[in-house]
């Protein structure tokens, strides 16, 4: 271990710039575990990222305020290294960039604008102006500044975002970069107990004799003395044990008896106690306990400094050295073993159906169609959908384990977007064969055959058969109960004639009428019947019975005497119906044909009237024509010459 040290010693050691030998001007300020240089130099921007990245950093990043203060402190050391400026405005790299391609995001912070490390989705922003929105060119980011104020504190360096230059042509008040470099850790600066001084050498070839922290891999290089009798010292900042980082030296540097305490305290972190002899030794107030390098001081209590992050808590150990943290239930120690990470507890499937995570704990949830069974909500069970007053179908519903679904009694179908309507099913006219053998009556639910006139249903309610009819009046009590289990859509009425015999001998037929009783709904689809030729007087209507259709034809009432009587009252009524609907239908044709006469009278009167209007009346002239005007001439010379052979 001591080899390798000295090894990195060495090299540090070769690789330092000489003062005065053209080393770069450039300030540094390091803080937590980062450091931060400033640089004059006109560079694009590729270059400054170039020239960062081969110290291994990058152009710095300015995510928080924090790190926005840190930088301006690097610039104010920056300025100081220069005479005073003339009063203008600079610019200085940093590692905020947009690509080619890329457009503006005004709903961002950035932007649109991403870290040359990586990230977009930062909070922090301290626009100059509004970025341009142009997506066709690379746009780059730089700090703004008063280069012949110092920076305030309350005046952080804006934002201003530009073309990111070409190589060989300088940018626009562009004055230099500032890069960032990144560390696991820092050491505290070394104190000296007398006369002398050190210059830090960081691993990124930075040198500087006043940094507030170190990083680690630095190197010390310590003068103590005058300068004519100086006494050279090297330190490595080193890590001692995990997250812990201190140089490899003890006790005070350059101590000097001339001085003592006196000078720097003695180089002690608290108290300085002095010797009879010139010596002296560092040491600590109550509650603390002296290090290992005999000047710095730390609580007798490990957790005095907060070392556990987050959620941890710290717990010291029984000597009082060391600590622990302890994270709460539901969280784990991460590889640091200083900060609590949530645990996963659904990894252990401890719900009957579907486990959520949350920080620290969890909890249980049913799926869709179930419910929590208990107070703990551990197990689920079933909800019943088509409980009562809850069930969303129309008419059937039928629950499943987790689910339900929707049914339609006999003559109906599913409707509606969720499958929980009914809607009745017209058979009348969705059937692809005729289930009536002549009229088709669709009904909620169901459908009835009837017949034309001069027929009559058979029994079985489909086919119909030719049937008698008389045209004595309507007599008999309406009788319609037995067909009203069918919603009361259509009340089948039927007319029968029983034949008697008067005192002659002669065989008549008394009638017995029952009236129909039809909603005004309902639909009647005709239907041809099949091989059948009407019988009965001419001008007859028979009303169609409307009885549901059976599958046997062979079934058939005792009485049939009574069922041919209801047959014939609703022929007879049904005729009455027929004789109602013709009327109204010649009526109507009549009145068309009299407004088509009087139309047809009005325009041969109108054109009577026009024709006389256009005639002129006769003068004593019109009856008389004028002679030829040839024949005028001829009788002329007649009359004066008594030639032979004229006309006279």
């Amino acid at each position: 271990m001591a080899t390798s040290a000295g090894l990195l010693l060495l090299l540090l050691l070769l690789g330092q710039p000489r003062v005065g030998a053209g080393a770069e001007r450039k300030a540094v300020v390091c803080a937590g575990t980062a450091c931060y240089t400033a640089h004059w130099d006109k560079l694009t921007a590729a270059e400054a990222q170039s020239h960062c990245s081969k110290n291994g950093g990058n152009l710095a990043t300015v995510k928080t305020e924090e790190e926005a203060r840190l930088i301006q402190r690097a610039l104010a050391q920056l300025l100081q290294l220069e005479a005073p400026l003339v009063t203008r405005m600079g610019k200085f790299w940093m590692g905020l960039q947009r690509e080619k391609g890329k457009c503006l995001d005004s709903t961002l912070p950035l932007r649109g604008f991403s870290w040359v490390g990586g990230g977009e989705n930062t909070s922090y922003a301290n626009w100059y102006k509004e970025p341009k929105n142009s997506c066709t060119f690379r746009r780059c980011v730089s700090l703004v500044l008063d280069l012949s104020l110092p920076p305030l504190a309350s005046h952080l360096p804006k934002w201003a975002e530009g073309p990111c230059g070409n190589p060989g042509f300088s940018v626009n008040n562009i004055e230099g970069f500032v890069c960032k470099f990144s560390f696991k850790g820092m050491c505290r600066p070394l104190a000296l107990g007398g006369p002398g001084q050190v210059n830090y050498t960081t691993p990124f070839q930075a040198t500087s004799s006043s940094l507030e922290a170190v990083p680690f891999a630095s190197m010390a290089n310590v003068a103590c003395g005058d300068r004519n009798e100086s006494e050279w010292h090297y330190f490595l900042c080193k890590e001692k044990a995990p997250d812990v980082f201190d140089w490899d030296s003890s006790g005070p540097l350059c101590v000097n008896p001339k001085y003592g305490c006196d000078f720097n305290n003695g180089g002690c972190q608290q108290d300085c106690f002095e010797g009879g002899d010139g010596s002296f030794r560092c040491g600590c107030r109550p509650g603390f306990r002296l290090l290992d390098d005999l000047v710095t001081c730390a609580s007798r209590n490990p957790c005095s400094s907060s070392p556990c992050r987050g959620v941890a808590t710290c717990v010291p150990e029984t000597l009082g050295k060391s600590y622990l943290c302890r994270c709460p239930q539901g969280y784990q120690l991460d590889s640091t073993q200083r900060d609590c990470v949530d645990v996963d507890e659904c990894q252990g499937s401890p719900c009957a159906q579907e486990c959520v995570n949350t920080p620290g704990g969890f909890h249980c949830q049913c799926w869709v169609g179930y419910e929590p069974s208990g107070p703990g909500e551990e197990t689920c069970r079933d909800v019943d959908e088509c409980a009562p007053g809850r069930s969303p179908c129309a008419q059937d519903c039928t629950n499943t384990d987790g689910s339900f679904y929707c049914s339609c009694k006999e003559g109906f179908v599913l409707a509606g977007e969720d499958d929980t309507q009914c809607q009745d099913v017209d058979e009348c006219e969705d059937s692809e064969g005729h289930l009536c053998d002549s009229l088709c009556f669709n009904m909620q639910g169901s459908f009835r055959c009837g017949c034309l006139p001069g027929w009559e249903l058979a029994p079985n309610g489909v086919s119909c058969i030719m049937g008698t009819t008389t045209l004595g009046p309507p007599a008999g009590p309406h009788q319609g109960d037995d067909m009203g289990e069918r919603q009361g859509n259509l009340v089948p009425s039927a007319s029968t004639s029983s034949p008697t015999r008067d005192p002659k001998g002669t065989s008549k037929v008394a009638p017995t009428v029952r009236g129909p009783s039809l909603l005004p709904n309902a639909p009647i689809t005709p239907t041809p019947p099949k091989t059948m030729v009407p019988s009965g007087p001419p001008g007859v209507w028979m009303e169609p019975s409307t009885h549901h259709p059976t599958a046997s034809t062979g079934h058939r009432e005792s009485t049939g005497g009574d069922f041919a009587a209801k047959q014939n009252d609703d022929g007879t009524d049904g005729q009455k119906l027929l004789l109602f609907y013709i009327l109204g239908t010649v009526v109507a044709i009549l009145l068309l044909l009299a407004l088509a006469l009087g139309l047809l009278v009005y325009r041969k009167r109108r054109a009577k009237r026009e024709e006389k209007k256009e005639k002129k009346p006769q003068s004593a002239t019109d009856s008389y024509s004028w002679a030829p005007e040839r024949a005028e001439s001829r009788a002329t010379e007649n009359q004066y010459s008594p030639t032979p052979g004229s006309d006279c």
